[in-house]
C-alpha cells in the first residue's frame, strides 16, 4: 500500500503528482504489461545482455 503524507496547505494535485510518482516507482504498470503476453527465456536473456552491454557502454562515456 503507498501511503502520500500531504500538508495543510498542499494541493490536491501536488498529492496527487506524488502518489503517481511514487506508483510509478513501484513498477506495477511495468510488470502488468510484461505479464500480458509470455516471452521465452532466451528472448528475455537476449534483451538482458543487451541493456547490460548498453549500461556499460554509458558508464565508459562518464568516465572518458
Amino acid at each position: 500500500m503507498i501511503h502520500i503524507s500531504v500538508k495543510e496547505n498542499e494541493s490536491l494535485d501536488r498529492a496527487l503528482k506524488k502518489f503517481k510518482k511514487k506508483f510509478e516507482k513501484t513498477g506495477v504498470v511495468k510488470e502488468l504489461r510484461a505479464r500480458q503476453c509470455f516471452t521465452k527465456h532466451c528472448i528475455n536473456k537476449r534483451h538482458e545482455k543487451i541493456r547490460a552491454a548498453y549500461k556499460l557502454k554509458m558508464q565508459q562515456q562518464e568516465q572518458a
